[in-house]
């Protein structure tokens, strides 16, 4: 059975410690469209008693990012501040002096953002949301496609290579 290309991330979900909080700093910082809120007693699937809201803020592109203020269920350190590697979300600059106006308005805002980092393929700039998810924004380098294009020529063996040097290293 052979299915379609998935088209794209209509939302990527976090939780969040205050849904009003998290609304000012999307809506009237970052300027995302608050596009939903919906109320509910129980969650989908188990049912389980666990009140909550889940928020949508509308981004450029028509696709959203969303959380769950679920106070019940949110663990002591739900909001520490997580490595990036673990998991971080990068929005997307038209170019670099989009990038940094970004920058600007955010240090301006008394939300600390540091780079922007040259990464090759794209510049960004880094900075946390008051949940403690962290945030990017980055901007294409014009020779991005061209970058990306080469490095999929051999991502695949990259992968194995690392594979074997990680599996030697643990032995």
């Amino acid at each position: 059975m052979t299915t379609a290309l998935l088209r794209g991330i209509h939302h990527s979900a976090y939780r969040c410690r205050d849904a009003e909080e998290t609304r000012a700093f999307y809506e009237d910082v970052l300027g995302l469209p608050l596009a939903a809120a919906l109320e509910e007693e129980r969650e989908p699937g188990s049912g389980r008693k666990n009140p909550f809201v889940h928020i949508f803020f509308k981004l450029g592109d028509g696709n959203y990012i969303a959380f769950f203020d679920a106070p019940a269920s949110a663990a002591p350190n739900s909001f520490d501040l997580v490595h990036g590697f673990d998991r971080h979300v990068a929005f997307e600059a038209a170019d670099e002096a989009a990038l940094k106006a970004w920058q600007d308005k955010l240090n301006a805002t008394g939300v600390p953002c540091f780079g922007p980092i040259d990464h090759g393929f794209v510049k960004s700039v880094y900075f946390s949301d008051p949940n403690g998810l962290p945030l990017e924004i980055t901007t294409r380098v014009p020779t991005h496609d061209a970058i990306m294009a080469e490095e999929a020529s051999h991502a695949r063996a990259i992968i194995a290579g690392w594979t074997v040097k990680k599996q030697a290293a643990s032995r």
